[in-house]
């Protein structure tokens, strides 16, 4: 089969399928007279394989040594657990990063229940007093702010200070500085 039929047929882009072969990931493939990559079976297996590992976000590093697994049916299978334990400790780190940043979000979110004028945006509000280096209901925290952050001035002006703005709304929980 040539390559445009390889995509297809595993639903990797040709340029990818390319790569692949450069990269060493995927075998080359003989040429046919005409000079045009003649794909077989065993090709398509490997793709679809490494596009599953892809599909599970593995990095290409991974991918090569589980090939290299593949190509030792003999050995012990424990360096494949420890690599899909490493993959699976770094997914779930990644998971928990993405639920503190909804939680951020939601908390901002909450800054601002209803519509009207932008100079009033709780959201805006906030985003500026952290801005200028003030405590943010996204990031409430009791630890002070890092010595070496930046100290922002000038050009974002708020149309108040956070906490005017959260007298404003009526919230009566103020952030701790950061």
């Amino acid at each position: 089969m040539r390559i445009g039929e390889l995509s297809r047929d595993t639903g990797v882009d040709i340029q990818t399928v390319r790569y692949y072969e450069k990269a060493g990931l995927l075998l080359p493939p003989t040429r046919e007279a005409n000079g045009y990559r003649a794909y077989g079976p065993a090709h398509l297996e490997r793709l679809a394989f490494i596009r599953h590992c892809r599909a599970l976000d593995m990095p290409l590093a991974d991918v090569r040594r589980l090939l290299e697994f593949m190509a030792r049916p003999d050995a012990d299978c424990g360096d494949v657990n420890r690599l899909i334990d490493g993959h699976l400790a770094r997914v779930r780190a990644r998971l928990a990063s993405m639920r503190a940043l909804e939680k951020q979000l939601a908390a901002l979110r909450a800054q601002c229940e209803t519509n009207h004028a932008v100079r009033e945006c709780g959201i805006l509000d906030e985003l500026v007093a952290a801005a200028h280096g003030e405590a943010c209901a996204c990031h409430e925290t009791d630890a002070a702010p890092p010595t070496d952050s930046p100290k922002v001035v000038g050009t974002l002006q708020p149309p108040r200070t956070a906490a005017r703005a959260r007298a404003a709304r009526g919230s009566n929980r103020r952030p701790a500085k950061r």
